[in-house]
């Protein structure tokens, strides 16, 4: 594997969950996989769960790692092409690239959605840029448009946490006060719709996402109706996708509260687990008492983001 940016990257997934899984009950088992081999991790946006979980799985896998945190620990980069560099940007992105991969084996990258641009963004020019000149393995750790690896952390959980063999599966979004990307829910999309489950998608009228990544999944623009004898309801917020209207990509078009999950959108569900990527809004996305209850399995998923990203890793350890 060369590049893990969509679910099509990890192959089948049957057997993905059981490798999955496999590593989990032992995570050192391919130890000697990654020995003298180097992950470089570039971070052009903050993070916690993903730098962390990313780290720990390569250590598993007996390599060195190296973190850099562009916006503190390097010159500032120019990204775009045919630009005088005459301001406070000392390198280009250009140079700085193939140089990294001088120094490492792998790379991952993050570098987030700017919404300036809505056809910028879903080419994703900044990860592209690593891919074809790094001559490395690349990784996506979020990008523009898609957090692949916050996806197969999600499946895993699902996989371990289910009481029926096709799961329904709710995507909602919920109200935030920042305009957040659309990378997660577009993942999350993509990989249900390759998994078994019965997926649905719940949102307020505008807030479509890009059919590449909703695909078929059924699209419910009532809440309570979509949330009805659901075995998992997955909460996130994005900001406007602009399917429809381009000029209104990267806006927030509401902050109806009522989209708010609460106990009584979960009284209707089949006592349904609770999930979230985080960090979390509390009382915007979800309520404490959800969150914090019972069936809230966002920590054993954000656990599981060590075990996604070592399965990753271990693959592209084998293709070198």
């Amino acid at each position: 594997m060369k590049v893990f940016q969509h679910v099509s990257d990890i192959g089948d997934l049957k057997l993905a969950l059981e490798e999955a899984l496999s590593i989990k009950k032992d995570r050192y088992q391919y130890q000697g996989l990654g020995k003298n081999k180097t992950a470089m991790l570039i971070f052009f946006n903050n993070s916690l769960r993903t730098r962390l979980s990313t780290q720990k799985a390569a250590m598993n896998l007996g390599m060195n790692v190296i973190v850099l945190d562009v916006n503190q620990g390097a010159w500032k980069l120019e990204t775009e092409r045919g630009v005088i560099m005459d301001g406070d940007k000392s390198e280009h992105l250009l140079e700085a690239i193939p140089v990294m991969g001088c120094y490492c084996d792998l790379i991952g990258v993050r570098s987030f959605a700017r919404f300036e641009n809505r056809q910028d963004d879903y080419e994703e020019k900044i990860l592209n840029q690593f891919i074809k000149y790094s001559g490395k393995p690349v990784f996506f750790m979020e990008s523009a448009t898609v957090h692949p690896l916050q996806a197969f952390a999600d499946l895993i959980t699902i996989e371990e946490y289910k009481r029926s063999a096709r799961p329904k599966v709710v995507l909602s979004w919920a109200p935030h006060p920042k305009a957040l990307p659309q990378a997660v829910p577009n993942s999350f999309a993509e990989w249900m719709n390759a998994a078994d489950v019965d997926f649905v998608v719940t949102h307020p009228e505008g807030y479509e996402l890009d059919p590449k990544f909703v695909g078929d999944a059924k699209v419910e623009y009532d809440q309570m109706k979509a949330f009805e004898g659901a075995d998992f309801i997955y909460a996130k917020n994005w900001s406007c996708p602009g399917v429809t209207r381009p000029e209104d990509y990267g806006k927030v078009l509401s902050k109806d509260m009522s989209w708010t999950v609460d106990s009584r959108h979960m009284a209707v569900t089949n006592n349904a687990f609770f999930m979230h990527c985080l960090p979390v809004r509390r009382n915007m996305i979800v309520t404490d008492d959800v969150i914090e209850s019972p069936t809230s399995i966002v920590i054993p998923e954000a656990a599981n983001r060590e075990i996604s990203a070592q399965v990753v890793l271990k693959r592209m350890l084998e293709s070198l």
